[in-house]
């Protein structure tokens, strides 16, 4: 058997957290199994499916890596095939039509409801041996309703809750299409996974409800059972459903927040799913690891400090040159002036250990790419008139040493030896005058990197 799974949104929305790693998790298992991963575009929702959602599930799947092995398949451009399968249900009495309006069907619910029961369809139109159904409504065009069986259990051995068993009793007859003959959703994805031969379903546990209905129906079509997997849904750190008040839940807010891909894959990979202790992995050894046994059936708290974590480690990972395509748009919002400054790549090589984010990156890069504006209260508080013969004496060292981190940290100790200073009380001064802030990098290493003549320059100008 060839292993094959399927990511299956509705475009009604951007792609979320949650859509995402179950993408992951369908993905992976098919890699795993050396199978096929599809993707599938259920836009039957045409009030709410728009062609920019479809473009941001498909630019969120771009920029995680998901590639897909078949597809997108669209289900609008399969409405034949659902007719198609509905006639051919209606022939064989796995289905019927139903003359009911809404509000009548609200009416039967009703009543329901005011008689303690759970509300549902009664079956005023089902057919059976020996019953009379109504006189046709004229003018009044049908449903199409499936004929879900009357007694017994539809259960199945879910691959992350274990055994679901729910009663048929519990399930009305489902309109599988409107009077405008559109299909309607739990029919399309079965008559879907049937064509598509789909092997697995990971999906989240929202869909737990829909999966009796879509078994029943794969049964009267005929059609083999998918094994199904329940993933259950993210939570925020407070424990409540995952939310915009939790902050970005869109997968494309994480790029233009400063979030490399490989960070949120490995993170979204460990929001319910374990291979032992470990926290960092590439996605081919995730692949290789992964298996479903190991998906939890509680559960997964989002931690934005640990998704930091991991960012600043692939950050420090990360090809200068890469991070450079990616820091440099940042800066240029920002107003950098890259004229006549230090190569970018050396600036993120210097800068990189301490960001958590490419935005991160870009803020600390800028004092390399704009003008020194210290603040006069700092200015006073460190560059005394007791330090200021150091800085004349370090300043007149720098036109003629040799120009690397080395030398400059030699000749920073001498002046400070000299002076009978300590090196906060030379080294924030130059902090100050140089770059125009106290907190920065190694100050020999800055030093280097803006070069002896602005280093020079800026120092004199000041003096």
């Amino acid at each position: 058997m060839t292993v094959r799974t399927r990511f299956a949104p509705s475009p009604t929305g951007y792609l979320h957290l949650g859509g995402a790693r179950t993408a992951l998790f369908s993905w992976a298992f098919a890699r795993h199994h050396g199978g096929a991963f599809i993707l599938r575009i259920e836009d039957t929702d045409l009030e709410r499916s728009t062609p920019e959602a479809v473009q941001a599930i498909l630019d969120g799947m771009n920029w995680l890596g998901l590639q897909h092995d078949e597809g997108p398949f669209y289900q609008m451009k399969r409405m034949d095939r659902y007719r198609e399968v509905v006639a051919q249900m209606l022939e064989a009495g796995t289905a019927y039509h139903c003359y009911c309006t809404p509000d009548e069907v609200e009416a039967m619910r009703e009543r329901m409801r005011a008689a303690g029961e759970k509300p549902r369809y009664d079956g005023t139109w089902r057919p059976e041996p020996g019953k009379t159904l109504p006189s046709v409504p004229e003018g009044r065009k049908p449903v199409v309703r499936f004929k879900n069986p009357l007694d017994g259990d539809v259960s199945w051995n879910d691959m992350v809750k274990g055994t679901i068993t729910i009663s048929n009793r519990e399930l009305d007859d489902l309109v599988i299409a409107r009077p405008d003959g559109t299909p309607t959703y739990n029919f399309c994805v079965a008559v879907d996974d049937w064509d598509m031969k789909m092997t697995h379903v990971i999906r989240g546990d929202d869909h737990v409800n829909n999966t009796p209905r879509q078994i029943n129906i794969l049964r009267a079509l005929g059609a083999p059972l998918p094994e199904y997997g329940h993933v259950p849904m993210i939570l925020g750190a407070d424990g409540e459903k995952l939310s915009k008040r939790h902050g970005a839940v869109s997968v494309m807010d994480y790029p233009a927040q400063g979030y490399l891909p490989e960070a949120m894959l490995n993170y979204l990979a460990r929001l319910g799913w374990s291979h032992g202790d470990d926290e960092i992995f590439s996605m081919e050894q995730f692949c290789q690891w992964f298996d479903v046994d190991h998906l939890n059936s509680s559960p997964a708290q989002f931690n934005p400090e640990k998704l930091a974590w991991l960012n600043n480690h692939y950050i420090k990972l990360a090809d200068n040159v890469r991070l450079e395509g990616l820091v440099r748009p940042v800066m240029e919002k920002e107003g950098a002036k890259f004229d006549g400054a230090p190569p970018l790549q050396q600036v993120i090589a210097l800068m990189k250990e301490r960001a958590n984010t490419i935005n991160e990156l870009g803020d600390a890069a800028m004092l390399f790419y704009r003008e020194p504006n210290p603040d006069p209260a700092l200015v006073t508080q460190h560059i005394t008139d007791a330090v200021k013969p150091a800085l004349a004496q370090f300043t007149e060292a720098c036109k003629s040493i040799e120009w690397n981190k080395a030398t400059i940290s030699a000749t920073t100790k001498e002046v400070l030896a000299a002076h009978k200073l300590k090196m906060p009380q030379l080294a924030m001064p130059l902090r100050l005058i140089v770059t125009g802030q106290l907190q920065t990098p190694s100050i020999d290493a800055v030093l280097e990197l803006f070069g002896r003549d602005t280093v020079v320059a800026r120092l004199q100008k000041f003096l």
